[in-house]
Formats: C-alpha cells, structure tokens, sequence
C-alpha cells in the first residue's frame, strides 16, 4: 500500500480517502466487502469523534435514525444502525422507545463502534502532499504518521488511482470576533468547543450566545436550564430576522433528496448562487422541540411574576467587539430593520455561527492548474460529486462535503450521506453497484427534470478504465 521510494510505487490502492467524519466513513463503510476494490482512508486525528464539543445531554439529531452511514443505499449492510443496536442487544428497549430521532450521542457512538472495526482505517495519518504522477497514472499521497500526542513520528507514501476528499468543514468565526477569540483566556467560544467550556461559561456573569441556528438555540436552551430563576443573565443574539423554525413539511424535505439535488446541478450557476443564500430556513433554522423547549424554560419562569433574565434579540449584527478595561467584553450592535445602533457589555460569548467549508486548494496545491473551476474561482464539480479535471489527469477526485455551491443543501446533509457515497462507488466501479432508485420525491423539480439516477455514469472513474 505505501512506499518510501518515489520511483518504486508498491501496489496502489483503487481509491484513497482523505478525511475520515461521517461522510467518508459512510463510503468506507459501503466499499467494505466489495471485491477486488482496495480502498484507505487516512485522518490526522486519533480515532473517530463526531462534533464532540456539542455532544449536550438530550440533543438529537435533526434526521431520522435510517439517515445512518449506509441504510438508505443498503439495507442489508452490517454496518446499519439497527444492527449496531443487535449487536448491543438494544433493539428491544429501541422499539419500545419508538425514537425516530436518536440522540447526537448515540449517532457518535454508532459511528465509533462501525470506525473500530473496518481495517481501511488509518487514524493518527497527516496528509502533507498530494500530486499526480504522469508517469505511473496515479495520485501520491505523502503522509506522516503521528504519536499519540499529535507529534510527527512516521513518514509514508500512498499511491491511488482515485481520490475521495472528506476534509468536512471548520468552526467558523465572524471577522469582528477573531480578535478576541483568537486572544489566550478570553471567554469568547466557538459551539464546537462548547462542552469543553461550560464550567467556566456557567460561571461567568452575563453570557451572550451569537447564532440562531440548531446549535445556537441547544446552547442558550442548556444555558438557561442551568442559570438561578430571576438571574439568568443571558442575551441571544442572531442575524436572522427571526429565531425561526426549520422546514420540516414533508414535502418541503423533498429538497433533501437525490431528485433536487440532481435538479439544483442542472441550474446554471448564477442561478444556484443566488438561490443559496435564500434558502436559509432548510439548514440554519431550529426545530420546532427545541423551540418550544425554550418557550416552556422560559413561561415557567414566569409563574411567580416578573420575567426572566433572558434577552432573546434576532435581526442584529455585530459590528466590533473589544475588551475593556474591567475585563468584560464590549459588542457594538447593529439593529438591521431599526438601523439602530447599540452597545453590549457581556462577561462570555458562545459563537454558534456555524461552520464553513474547508477549502480544497491547500491540500490539492500541487495539483491547482489541472482543477477547472467557474467564475468566482470555486472548483466545478461533476453530477458524480466528481472535481473537474484537466484531461492529462486520468485518476478522478471526488468530494464530500465541499460542494453546496454545485449541489445544493443538501450536501452536508447525513440524509444524503450513504446516497452520495453510492453514487460515487457506483461511478468507481464503472456499474450498479448499488442500484439506486430512478426517482425520490414526489415533487417535480422544473419543467425537465434533470435526467440520471447515479447507477449509469460515464466511465472517467471506472476502475474497468483505469485498473492496470
């Protein structure tokens, strides 16, 4: 699998896989057992966690448990999360507790138990370089292998006829806010850091959280549980209009399926981009348990007269924010609508701002004048979740996860998680696979829907092609 020799490639690998979260542990999952397919998928990290800063008591997942790593492309695959649970010999006490949403926890711990038992695992792996090697027709990944406390121990070389990028997405913090967060022991906290926290946060006198999403909503709703009646000191702020719900209509989810994710692709790109940002409520709104949570906290503290502690303030944006002298931190607010200005003294702030995706160009440096990309300088990517590539590169690079502004919403979606990755061994393989169902929703998107199912791709990533 790996070589220390550049001009001596030992037995490459048909696909390796960079980045190992949900999504390529989905694809990992799904490739396990097929044959003659060699696959290795590397991550720098120790061993599997997923979000395990935001893992808070009692939080579920906003999508039903049959979104696991592989159920809705196969399900009779032994890495499902039903045989998770007979393997724990929990499939009673789960059907007598008829939870269609599982706890985040549980998904976590689901993807450990599927993580610690597939051998094309390599954690504890950083990927220093990928290039493309004309010669032999394969990718070489360079990579070091790191000790148990991150220092660099072992360096190795993996060569690939194909590539799949999992890198996933970074905690993302407003320009504004980069000051202070980046400064040491000042109590201005990212959502993925949260747990680590909550102690000090606890602690602290007055707690503002920023964000209005899912994460934002579980923060302050944590917050607020934990606060004295009549003391709470809290502030919720988010630039959105509203603390609004997520769309969870039935067939306002049709727009996470494959159906309009192969609709959305079809869009011309000025069109995609200016649909995006508009469709904020179908991944950035909270759930309607949780909102009603909040209200419920917050009308019992009212039953013995007098209103809680609580500021709950949308349609706001930070525009800097300072440390005074006293130690506290200091937001200038903007009011949107109003155009209204206003100060905040706060003693902690919690970023629930969301994250964004990591960029593809750092790692595929070598490889940057062979990607053809449109006109903001974004990759193009294919219907097969594949990087548009120069001709002279005949291995393909897939990504996951790096592809909203071509696919839509629903790319970082788990929904879409074990179809993506179906697609993609589908293309792999040059077959089907995993058949993959002609049609997903009951809604017709556009007046010529757009044409494929995933199971019939051209042959770019065919191992039939490219196999030597």
């Amino acid at each position: 699998m790996t070589s220390d020799h550049p001009h001596q490639p030992a037995t490459p690998v048909d696909l390796a896989g960079i980045g190992i979260g949900p999504f390529n542990l989905s694809l990992a999952a799904l490739a396990h057992g097929l044959p003659r397919l060699r696959t290795a998928f590397y991550d720098q990290r120790p061993a599997f966690h997923w979000h395990p800063g935001q893992l808070i008591p009692g939080t579920t997942l906003q999508v039903p448990f049959l979104a696991d790593l592989v159920t809705l492309a196969d399900p009779t695959s032994p890495w499902s999360f039903l045989n998770y649970l007979r393997t724990r010999e929990r499939l009673f006490p789960f059907y007598v507790a008829e939870r269609f949403h599982i706890q985040r926890a549980e998904f976590d711990a689901y993807c450990r138990w599927v993580s610690d038992q597939l051998p094309t695992l390599h954690f504890g792996h950083r990927i220093d370089a990928v290039r493309w090697d004309p010669h032999h027709a394969l990718f070489e990944l360079d990579h070091t292998q790191l000790t148990a406390d991150g220092e660099s121990h072992t360096p190795g070389r993996t060569h690939a006829r194909h590539l799949v990028l999992g890198i996933g997405s970074a905690p993302h913090v407003p320009a504004p806010l980069r000051p202070l967060a980046d400064a040491p022991d000042t109590p201005v906290i990212h959502s993925a850091d949260y747990l680590d926290h909550r102690t000090r946060l606890l602690a602290a006198g007055h707690i503002t959280v920023i964000g209005s999403g899912q994460s934002g909503a579980e923060i302050f709703l944590d917050l607020l549980r934990h606060r004295p009646h009549g003391a709470e000191r809290l502030h919720w702020l988010a630039r959105t209009p509203a603390f609004a719900p997520m769309e969870y209509s039935k067939l306002g989810l049709e727009q996470f399926t494959p159906d309009y994710t192969r609709y959305f692709h079809s869009l011309p790109q000025p069109v995609r981009d200016d649909l995006l940002p508009r469709q904020w409520q179908l991944y950035k709104g909270i759930d309607q348990d949780t909102i009603a949570a909040i209200h419920d906290e917050l009308y019992l503290r009212t039953l013995d007269g007098g209103w809680p502690d609580a500021v709950l303030t949308p349609g706001v944006t930070v525009r800097t924010a300072t440390r005074i002298p006293t130690g506290r931190l200091e937001l200038d607010l903007t009011h949107q609508q109003q155009g209204s200005h206003s100060r905040l003294t706060t003693d902690a702030v919690v970023l629930a701002t969301g994250y964004r995706e990591r960029s593809v160009d750092t790692l595929l440096a070598a490889l940057a004048p062979h990607i053809r990309r449109d006109t903001r300088r974004r990759p193009r990517i294919d219907a097969h979740h594949r990087l548009v590539l120069d001709p002279a590169v005949t291995g393909t690079i897939y990504v996951q996860n790096a592809e909203r502004h071509t696919h839509g919403v629903g790319a970082p979606d788990l929904g879409l998680a074990a179809w993506r990755s179906a697609v993609i061994l589908n293309s792999l393989t040059g077959a089907a696979t995993f058949p993959l169902p002609a049609r997903t929703a009951f809604t017709t998107f556009g007046l010529h829907p757009a044409p494929g199912n995933g199971q019939f791709p051209d042959q770019r990533g065919s191992l039939a092609r490219t196999r030597t």
